[in-house]
């Protein structure tokens, strides 16, 4: 429990409201899926970012066949502490079936 200004205790509010990583992760790809209403097919970063997280998630834009022609579309998830969407952004598109050649 935090105290107050008054120097109460407020159980209403925890010291830390600081989210884990598993939850950061999950919260980033639910609240992109709510926005966009596609499915996240993995996210594929996870960074600290400040008070809050930085997620890179990997979502199929456009299905087709065979699978590896897929559009994929990587979106770059900002969370504040509590795991709340702060913004997102669309950083890549590729074929599924495309290798890395960085």
């Amino acid at each position: 429990m935090a105290p107050s200004r008054s120097g109460e205790f407020d159980e209403r509010r925890p010291e830390s409201t600081k989210i884990d990583p598993r939850s950061a992760l999950r919260a980033a790809a639910i609240q992109l899926s709510e926005l966009t209403g596609r499915e996240p097919h993995s996210v594929s970063s996870l960074q600290p970012a400040g008070d809050g997280w930085t997620a890179h998630v990997e979502v199929t834009e456009i299905e087709r066949i065979p699978d590896t022609a897929s559009v994929m579309t990587t979106y770059r998830v900002d969370l504040d502490s509590d795991g709340q969407l702060l913004g997102y952004e669309q950083t890549q598109r590729y074929s599924k079936g495309q290798i890395d050649r960085r």
